[in-house]
C-alpha cells in the first residue's frame, strides 16, 4: 500500500514550481530577522510568503502613531504594543504553516548568545541603530552564520551580503593604534607635573559657582505649579545664561555675540491663552516668529506643570523622582521643544524652523519611503536564495539610488579587509574556566606559547587590559576584570613590520580538570598575515547615510556591465548548462542585461531565473 502523500495548498505549489529542489530547503529552513520596523514589516511578509519554515523575530521597539504610514503590519489600535509581537500575529495571517516565534527583548541581551545565533540558518538585519548592527555582524561572524544586512533612507537602500571567509587581503602596513597609544602615555607620563596643575583660587571659584547654579535649578523646581513657574525658567535659561555667555569676551571676537531675552520685554507684545497657543501649535508648517514661540512656550510650561504636580507631591512622600521623558508623538512636550528651541534660535541669530521639522530633528524621524522598503526587502530575499542554494558566487551587494543612470546596482562580494576593524577579524573561541584562569594564563600559555605573539595588546569592550606597558591585571581572574560567557576579547598584533590580522576571541565559560590547564583554545587556528597589496572595501567611496546605509559613488551615466565583459566570477549555472530555449519576457532597452527571462519548457523544475 502507497503512503498517503501530503496535499500542497495552492500557495505552496506556486512557491515549489518557482524555486524548484530550494523550496525544499526553505521550508527546512530556520532564521531570524532583527528589527521589524519599515523594512523588517515588509521582509517579514516576504519570508511568511516565501514559506521559510521557522522565522524569528526580535524587536526592542514598541509601535508609535508614525509608523503607520509605511509599516503596514500594525494598525492604530496596535500603538504603544511590542512590534515583535504585533507583527508575528499579523503576518501569522498570510501563512499559518510558517512558524513564528517573537521576542520583545534587546538583541543585545545575554541570552541572545553566540550558540543561540548559531542555530540559525541564515540572519535578516532590519535596524536602523548603527550600534546593534555592528554587534549583530559580530555575533554572526563568530557564529559562523550567514547575514544578509540592510539599509534604507529616502529613495536609498542598500542590501549587503556577509559571510565569514578564512581568506584576507588588504592595505599596506600600518601602526598599530596601540603602539601609538604607548607613546602617549610615555610622552604624558614624562611630562612635568605643573603642566597639569591648577590653581586652588579657580577651583574654589568654580566650585561656588556650581553651588549657585545648584541652588538657582532647586528654586525653580520649587517653583511648579506657581504662576512664576513659566517666568523662572524663561529668565533662567534665555537671559541669565545668556549673560554669562556675554561676559566671555574672548568668545566672541570673531563671531556675533548672543542677545539675551528678558520675560516682560517679550511678553508685551504677546498673546496669552490655551486657545491662541492651541492656534498656534496648529501652524507646524511654518516658523513661528518670537511672540508666538513665547505664547506656545508659556502655554507647554503650564500644561506639562499640571502633568508633574501629582507624581511630584508623591516625591515628596518619599517616592521616585518625578520625570517626563521627551515623545515625538506627545503634543505637550514637542510644543516645549519646538518653542524652546526656536527662541534659542533667535538669542544666537539662527533661522527658527517649523514645529514640523523641529519634530524630524529632535524624534531622529530618518525619512523613509514604503516603496523603497519594499524593494530593499524583496532584494534581501533574493539574495538569501543564492546563499541558501551555496551560489555564494552568484551573491551580490545591492544598491538603491537615484543618482546613477541605473537605479538598482550591484557588485560581487569582497574579500574582507583587514583594515577593517569588523571584518578584518579572525573569530575563535576560547574556553576558560572561571574559577582559576587568569589573564596571565592567556598571555603565556595561548598567545606567546601557542600563537607565537611577541608584542600585543588585549582590548575588551571597557578598555585595554594588557599591553606591554599596562602588566597590572597579569595575576586578576578573568572575573574580576568584566569578563565572562559570551563576551569578547581582542588581540591586537603591534608587529610593526608584518603584523597578524586582529584576532577575536569569544569567550565561552566551563569547568576544566584540575589537573589540566584553565584556559584552551578548543581547535588550533592560522592567523593571517596583513599583506601589502591594497584591495578596495567595498565601503571606500561611498557615503554612509544616518541610517547605516551605505550608498556608492554615482554611476558614470552609460555605463553597464555587458555579458561579455571580463569577470572574475565563476560561470553561473545556466552558463555551463547546454542552451536551452529560452522566450523573451520583458525587454527594458536594447541591452541584454535587462531581460528577464523564462525556462522553458524541457526544464523539469520551471523555475522562474532572474539574473540580476
Amino acid at each position: 500500500m502507497q503512503p498517503p502523500t501530503m496535499k500542497l495548498t495552492q500557495r505552496e505549489r506556486y512557491n515549489r514550481q518557482s524555486l524548484g529542489v530550494l523550496y525544499g530547503r526553505i521550508k527546512l529552513s530556520r532564521v531570524l530577522m532583527v528589527g521589524a520596523g519599515g523594512i523588517g514589516c515588509e521582509l517579514l511578509k516576504n519570508l511568511v510568503l516565501t514559506g521559510f519554515g521557522e522565522v524569528h523575530i526580535v524587536d526592542l521597539d514598541t509601535i508609535d502613531l508614525s509608523n503607520l504610514n509605511r509599516q503596514f503590519l500594525f494598525r492604530h489600535e496596535h500603538i504603544k504594543k511590542p512590534k515583535a509581537l504585533v507583527a508575528k500575529e499579523s503576518a501569522g495571517r498570510f501563512n499559518p504553516q510558517v512558524k513564528l516565534e517573537a521576542h520583545h527583548a534587546n538583541i543585545k541581551d545575554p541570552e541572545f548568545n553566540i550558540d543561540w545565533f548559531a542555530g540559525f540558518d541564515l540572519v535578516f538585519n532590519a535596524l536602523d541603530n548603527l550600534d546593534a548592527r555592528r554587534h549583530v555582524n559580530k555575533m554572526c561572524l563568530a557564529a559562523d552564520v550567514p547575514l544578509i544586512e540592510s539599509g534604507t533612507t529616502g529613495f536609498n537602500g542598500q542590501v549587503q551580503v556577509i559571510v565569514k571567509v578564512r581568506r584576507f587581503s588588504g592595505p599596506a602596513k600600518m601602526k598599530s593604534p596601540n603602539s601609538i597609544t604607548r607613546k602617549i602615555r610615555k610622552m604624558v607620563g614624562s611630562a612635568s607635573p605643573t603642566l597639569f596643575q591648577s590653581t586652588y583660587k579657580s577651583i574654589a571659584t568654580e566650585i561656588e559657582n556650581l553651588r549657585e547654579e545648584a541652588q538657582a535649578l532647586k528654586r525653580i523646581r520649587q517653583s511648579m505649579g506657581s504662576d512664576d513657574f513659566s517666568r523662572k525658567i524663561f529668565e533662567k535659561v534665555f537671559g541669565d545664561d545668556i549673560n554669562r555667555l556675554c561676559s566671555m569676551k574672548d568668545m566672541w571676537k570673531t563671531r556675533r555675540p548672543p542677545n539675551p531675552l528678558y520675560f516682560d520685554a517679550v511678553s508685551k507684545n504677546s498673546a496669552s491663552g490655551g486657545e491662541v497657543s492651541e492656534s498656534v501649535a496648529k501652524r507646524d508648517q511654518v516658523p513661528w516668529n518670537l511672540a508666538e514661540n513665547f505664547t506656545v512656550f508659556c502655554d507647554s510650561v503650564r500644561r506639562l506643570s499640571r502633568r508633574l504636580q501629582q507624581p511630584h507631591a508623591d516625591e515628596r512622600n518619599g517616592s521616585a523622582t518625578a520625570v517626563l521623558s521627551f515623545d515625538k508623538d506627545d503634543e505637550d512636550t514637542l510644543d516645549f521643544v519646538a518653542a524652546s528651541a526656536n527662541m534659542r534660535s533667535i538669542v544666537f541669530g539662527i533661522q527658527p524652523r517649523s514645529k514640523f521639522d523641529i519634530k524630524q530633528m529632535a524624534g531622529n524621524i530618518i525619512p523613509a519611503i514604503a516603496t523603497t522598503n519594499a524593494m530593499t526587502a524583496g532584494l534581501c530575499v533574493m539574495q538569501a536564495f543564492k546563499v541558501l542554494r551555496g551560489d555564494l558566487h552568484k551573491a551580490k551587494n545591492v544598491f538603491l539610488e537615484r543618482s546613477g543612470a541605473r537605479v538598482i546596482n550591484s557588485e560581487s562580494l569582497r574579500p574582507p579587509n583587514p583594515a577593517c576593524p569588523v571584518c578584518g577579524v579572525l573569530h575563535s573561541r576560547l574556553v576558560i574556566d572561571p574559577s582559576r584562569a587568569t589573564l596571565n594564563d592567556l598571555v603565556e600559555d595561548v598567545l606567546q606559547s601557542k600563537l607565537g605573539y611577541r608584542e600585543f595588546s588585549i582590548n575588551n569592550e571597557i578598555g585595554t587590559l594588557y599591553d606591554p606597558d599596562l602588566d597590572d591585571n597579569l595575576s586578576k581572574k578573568f572575573s574580576d576584570l568584566g569578563v565572562k560567557g559570551d563576551s569578547f576579547l581582542t588581540i591586537v598584533d603591534d608587529d610593526e613590520t608584518n603584523p597578524r590580522v586582529n584576532l577575536s576571541l569569544s569567550i565561552s565559560e566551563k569547568e576544566l580538570p584540575q589537573d589540566s590547564k584553565p584556559i584552551s583554545l578548543p581547535s588550533d587556528i592560522e592567523i593571517p598575515r596583513k599583506h601589502a597589496v591594497h584591495h578596495q572595501h567595498p565601503a571606500e567611496n561611498a557615503q554612509e547615510n544616518g541610517n547605516g546605509a551605505v550608498i556608492p559613488p554615482p554611476t558614470a551615466p552609460g555605463k553597464r556591465k555587458r555579458a561579455g565583459s571580463s569577470s572574475l566570477e565563476e560561470p553561473s549555472i545556466e552558463e555551463r548548462q547546454p542552451p536551452i530555449k529560452r522566450g523573451k519576457v520583458q525587454s527594458g532597452g536594447p541591452e541584454e542585461d535587462d531581460v528577464i527571462l523564462v525556462d522553458g519548457a524541457n526544464n523539469n523544475q520551471g523555475a522562474i531565473v532572474i539574473d540580476d
